[in-house]
């Protein structure tokens, strides 16, 4: 049998993990308007690999080192925040553990962002070791986190990106 690594919607959830981190990473590098187009294209799609991933039980006893520092993490929030400017806070709707209120928050598309990097860059920085235990329980994990909280986040960014009037970009 194949090693869950290396099957097909594993190999599909990384590389939509490793191009949204490039993306995300080079948001000063791009014009408003373009990089608002290619998240809209490539977050809904990251969002589909991610739930075809099977959920599997983790092979090591000790979590994976995390590789994304706090320099990069706001690295990040920033390029996002000057990038989308005004556009970059949105009201949304507190969800806490699956229950609803009437709760309304300003929440931001760049601290979203930043928060889903943070989960997709140690992925993509455990593939890089090429070892495969350290390989499996980092996909196990970023999909148990995607379950818990980043699918959530995600799901928020796309709505407030795709509610952002093309006129303004």
């Amino acid at each position: 049998m194949e090693s869950f690594v290396y099957q097909e919607s594993t190999i599909a959830f990384v590389t939509a993990a490793a191009q949204t981190c490039l993306l995300v990473e080079k948001a000063s590098e791009h014009d408003r308007a373009e990089w608002i187009e290619q998240a809209l294209r490539l977050l809904p799609v990251l969002y589909l690999r991610t739930r075809l991933v099977a959920r599997e039980e983790t092979m090591m006893e000790d979590e994976p080192q995390r590789f994304v520092t706090e320099t990069d993490y706001n690295y990040v929030l920033v390029g996002v925040r000057e990038l989308l400017g005004a556009d970059d806070a949105y009201l949304d709707v507190f969800v806490d553990q699956g229950v609803y209120t009437d709760e309304v928050q300003t929440a931001y598309i760049s601290e979203g962002i930043a928060d889903i990097y943070q989960e997709l860059k140690d992925l993509a920085a455990a593939f890089q070791t090429g070892e495969q235990p350290i390989m499996h329980d980092a996909v196990v994990l970023c999909r148990e986190a995607f379950d818990a909280h980043w699918g959530q986040k995600l799901l928020a960014v796309l709505r407030a990106l795709h509610a952002i009037p093309n006129t303004s970009y």
